[in-house]
């Protein structure tokens, strides 16, 4: 049985034939980069759609608590560190840290051991809020890798390793 192609064998084949000699172009490379780069699109793109419309809580006030949740030191962390951690600047952050602390998600208080350092906290509320959406998005996730089996999905987990490995070495 032949495998099914996909919109990206057509793009690879169309580069393949303008470089059909050169051996710089590899095309399973092309291939392996463009469908990670097309599965992450698609994956922020349902997180988009997921939180489109709704005014109380936004995709960016999710990644900020997600940051807070997750980051080395869950339950605490300054707003430079949850800057860092979601790739915004700290004037962003404390606007998105506003709006949290403004719905009850997240408190601010003074670092008692260093009066100059502020540390954000979940409230109760706040991890209520990042646990029903962190498992909405696991499931969507888990959606989109639906098409492999568990062996499968343990192959390209291995694979994709052995590259990042590779890269941060």
């Amino acid at each position: 049985m032949a495998e099914e192609r996909d919109g990206v064998d057509q793009h690879v084949a169309r580069w393949a034939a303008f470089w059909k000699d050169d051996p710089r172009f590899a095309p399973e490379v092309e291939g392996a980069l463009v469908r990670m780069y097309d599965i992450a699109k698609w994956a922020k793109r349902q997180d988009a759609a997921a939180f489109a419309g709704n005014e109380d809580f936004t995709l960016e006030d999710y990644k900020t608590l997600h940051a807070l949740m997750v980051q080395p030191y869950p339950t605490e962390a300054t707003p430079a560190q949850l800057a860092d951690a979601v790739h915004v600047t700290r004037a962003a952050m404390t606007s998105r840290l506003d709006r949290l602390a403004g719905a009850g998600l997240v408190t601010r208080e003074v670092d008692p051991a260093d009066r100059r350092r502020v540390l954000v906290r979940p409230t109760a509320k706040g991890r209520e809020q990042w646990d029903r959406h962190i498992f909405e998005g696991m499931a969507r996730d888990q959606q989109m890798m639906s098409a492999l089996t568990h062996d499968e999905l343990l192959q390209l987990n291995a694979l994709l390793r052995k590259v990042v490995r590779s890269l941060e070495s």
